[in-house]
C-alpha cells in the first residue's frame, strides 16, 4: 500500500489529450451528512488511531481507530476489531491506479496519466473522465460496505495539484471528490478528506473527517482548521519530524497527531 504525501508545493500539470472536462455546478442542497456506521461506532473528536497497511499487522493496539487497506483487510478482522467498539476506516486510492490491485481490469488505458513520481507501479487517473471511473470507485465503495467497513479514506484527490499528464482545474477536482463524498454517504459509509488542503473551505461540509500528511513538516497545520471549528476529526501523521516537535502544538489544535514509518508498517508514537 503506498500513501502519497502531496503537499501543495507540487503545482503545474501539464497538457495531454483532452476529453470533455467535468463541470462543477454549485450545490443548491445542503450536503448529504453521514449515515451512521453500521457498527454503531462513532469517531470521537480526539481519538487514539493507528494506521498499518505493512509488515507484521499488528491488531492488538487500544485505540478508537484504525486506519486499514481495503482489499487487504479480510471481513471477519473488521468485525473483530468491531467487537472491541474500533472504528475502522478503508484505504483504497481514488486518484491513482495502483497496477497490483485486483480490479486494475477494469480501467481504461485513455483515463490513465503519467507515473506517481516515486511511488512504482502507479499512474495518475483523468478524473474527469467518470463515466469510466466512477463505476470503478463505487465497486470500490461496494466492496467497503460489504466488508462492513465504517468509512473510506480516499487518497491521491489533489491530483489538480501535481503533473498529471493531464490538464486539470480545481473545478475539475471539486466536482469528483464531490462525487466521492456523496457516494460514500448514499452507502452509509463516512469519509475523510485526504491531503487536499487548498479546497478544505468547498469540501468541509461535505467530509466527515480530514486525513493529513505532514502538514507541520510544511507549515500548513492551520489550512485544517475548519474541520476542527466544526467539530470534525483530523488525524495527522508526520514521518520526518520528531513527536518532540510537532506534537505539543498538534495537542493544542485538537488533532489527533501520530508519527509513522514511511512504509506505514505496526511502528507508530502517538503524540497522547
Amino acid at each position: 500500500m503506498l500513501v502519497v504525501a502531496l503537499n501543495a508545493c507540487q503545482r503545474s500539470p501539464t497538457a495531454a489529450n483532452t476529453p470533455t472536462a467535468t463541470s462543477y455546478v454549485e450545490p443548491t442542497e445542503t450536503p448529504m451528512a453521514a449515515a451512521p456506521a453500521k457498527a454503531g461506532i462513532a469517531i470521537p473528536p480526539q481519538a487514539t488511531w493507528q494506521i498499518q497497511y505493512t509488515g507484521d499487522m499488528d491488531y492488538d493496539l487500544d485505540v478508537d481507530v484504525f486506519n486499514l487497506d481495503l482489499f487487504d483487510t479480510d471481513a471477519d478482522m473488521i468485525s473483530q476489531l468491531h467487537e472491541r467498539h474500533i472504528f475502522v476506516m478503508c484505504y483504497f486510492s481514488a486518484g491513482s491506479h495502483e497496477d497490483w490491485r485486483p480490479d486494475i481490469s477494469q480501467f481504461s488505458a485513455e483515463t490513465l496519466g503519467n507515473d506517481l513520481e516515486g511511488w512504482p507501479g502507479e499512474k495518475w487517473l483523468d478524473i474527469r473522465q467518470l463515466d469510466r471511473i466512477a463505476p470503478i470507485m463505487e465497486a470500490r465503495l461496494d466492496l467497503a460496505v460489504q466488508k462492513d467497513c465504517d468509512g473510506v479514506d480516499p487518497d491521491n484527490v489533489n491530483a489538480y495539484t501535481n503533473t498529471t499528464g493531464f490538464p486539470l482545474s480545481y473545478e475539475d477536482q471539486l466536482a469528483y471528490n464531490i462525487f466521492l463524498a456523496e457516494a460514500a454517504h448514499s452507502r452509509g459509509l463516512s469519509i475523510g478528506l485526504k491531503n487536499d488542503l487548498e479546497q478544505i473551505d468547498d469540501l468541509m461540509p461535505y467530509y466527515d473527517w480530514a486525513l493529513n500528511e505532514e502538514c507541520f513538516s510544511y507549515n500548513e497545520c492551520d489550512l485544517l482548521l475548519p474541520f476542527i471549528e466544526a467539530g470534525k476529526p483530523v488525524f495527522v501523521i508526520e514521518y520526518e519530524t520528531s513527536t518532540e516537535e510537532f506534537c505539543p502544538s498538534a495537542n493544542a489544535m485538537g488533532f489527533n497527531a501520530i508519527q509513522k514509518n514511511w512504509d506505514l508498517d505496526a511502528f507508530v508514537a502517538p503524540c497522547r
